[in-house]
């Protein structure tokens, strides 16, 4: 075998633990370099410096430390950092978590060399979000409108359809003006053999592929390249907006994964466990990923991220989405109760949220009558999940017509405008629909609405059609 030069090697293993090796005498080696570790059968893996404490080091083993043991074990170092290839031809391709080819295809012609970790961005050299990504699914686009150079996670919780989700809206995502400049940099992290079929094959469909980079990691490959793969994809976007000036998309699922494979790092180290046995930088961690989304002055790129994370017994207040929310600009929230009544996509519009939705949105960007119009939804809808609630206490007897007009709409709209299934909608199509659902309203009513967009657009249903 070959081998590349190396600054220094160890013969000084001195235990092995879950995914990380420790090796002591370190010489010559720095946090977070790459280093390559030579089993007792002369293979050679992948392993990253986490930790040097004195003359030891703990390394990370990127392969899994299967079949290493403390005397014939050595550890070469290579005084560089973990880098991906990067490059145009990286759109199309299909790779492992570690980014590596996994469609058959030949190596990737890198164009250059990037630090998986990417490099600070100045904050003063950062621009707003802005600009309006159209997803195709009328409860995103409609009412919590995803921007360029945002971050807006996906609630999802075991056995909705996060991944569905996820891979409809890389199929079906666009950037109106600028489609020829649009890439979807997908990572499917701890996914099952049945979940990476069902990604490739998607991919698959259409032309999805052909403007799109897909990262695969399976459940059952070592927890270590979990903690690489959601890296090696933002690297992956960062060159592809920063240096070739193309608006990503980035969706990165699941999430939940990602810090399992985390807190299992952290007990193999002894760590001291935080909430829930996670460790303490979790929320730290987590910002080293989200915060490599947005916009900078004088690129003509973005990063837009949409990280998809499974809630543990749909607790929103679990450690994983509680630190996301801190950190992310809002949430898309899946409802378990409109999935099991089969309306797909099944997302819950009252606790989702945008918070960058005002700069993407109005004239010259979606429609003027835009926030009028999500603003008048939301206000309905929450009398209607009132009047529920209060149906199951009084009955449905005790209500007025205008109580029943409105649960006729909470039913209209759930069906129609968020139970949308494989069908895409422009936000044209999106806002003239909203209008239709409003239509059994007198214009009085629509006290959210400026009175001259609602002269324009409203068309009361004739009456006794309510």
């Amino acid at each position: 075998m070959t081998r590349p030069l190396y600054t220094v090697e160890h013969r000084t293993v001195d235990y092995v633990s879950g995914p990380l090796l420790v090796a002591e005498h370190a010489e010559r080696v720095a946090y977070d370099e790459l280093v390559d570790i030579v089993t007792p059968g002369g293979d050679l893996r992948r392993g990253q410096v986490l930790e040097i404490e004195g003359d030891r080091m703990v390394v990370q083993v990127l392969g899994g430390t299967r079949g290493l043991d403390v005397t014939s074990t050595a550890v070469l170092a290579r005084a560089r950092t973990a880098q991906l290839p990067v490059g145009r031809d990286l759109i199309g391709r299909v790779l492992d978590g570690m980014g590596r080819p996994a469609d058959g295809g030949p190596p990737v012609l890198p164009a250059a060399l990037r630090d998986l970790n990417g490099h600070p961005v100045n904050p003063v050299a950062r621009a707003y979000p802005a600009e309006f990504i159209e997803t195709g699914i009328s409860a995103i686009d409609g009412l919590h409108t995803l921007v360029r150079g945002q971050k807006l996670p996906v609630f999802s919780g075991y056995g909705l359809p996060g991944l569905e989700l996820a891979t409809r809206i890389a199929q079906t995502a666009r950037v109106p003006g600028a489609e020829d400049g649009f890439v979807v940099v997908f990572a499917a992290i701890g996914v099952t053999d049945r979940e990476a079929a069902f990604v490739r094959t998607r991919f698959a469909e259409g032309a999805a592929l052909e403007r799109s980079v897909v990262f695969v990691n399976r459940a059952d490959e070592p927890a270590a390249e979990r903690l690489v793969c959601p890296r090696a994809a933002l690297t992956a976007a960062e060159y592809l907006a920063f240096e070739l000036d193309l608006h990503v998309l980035v969706v990165l699922v699941d999430m939940t994964n990602y810090c399992e494979a985390l807190r299992e790092a952290a007990a193999a180290r002894e760590e001291v466990p935080g909430r829930r046995g996670y460790p303490g930088y979790m929320y730290s961690d987590l910002a080293s990923l989200f915060e490599r989304a947005g916009r900078i002055h004088g690129r003509g790129g973005t990063v837009t991220q949409l990280p998809v994370l499974s809630m543990p017994d749909d607790d929103v207040t679990h450690p994983i989405p509680d630190i996301t929310g801190y950190i992310t600009e809002g949430q898309i929230v899946l409802s378990r109760e409109l999935d099991r009544r089969g309306i797909a996509p099944p997302i819950d519009v009252l606790p989702s949220l945008s918070r960058l939705m005002n700069v993407g949105i109005g004239a010259g960007r979606t429609r003027e009558d835009h926030r009028g119009v999500a603003d008048q939804l939301s206000t309905f809808l929450g009398r209607g999940q009132e009047l529920r609630r209060l149906i199951a206490i009084v009955g449905e007897q005790a209500l007025s017509d205008d109580d029943r007009r409105i649960l006729a709409f909470v039913e209209d709209f759930e069906r129609r405008f968020v139970g949308q299934r494989e069908q895409r909608r422009s936000i044209e199509e999106t806002l003239d629909l909203a209008w239709e659902l409003l239509a059994p309203f007198p214009a009085t009513e629509l006290r959210r609405i400026k009175p001259e967009l609602v002269e324009r657009h409203h068309r009361p249903a004739p009456q006794g059609s309510a």
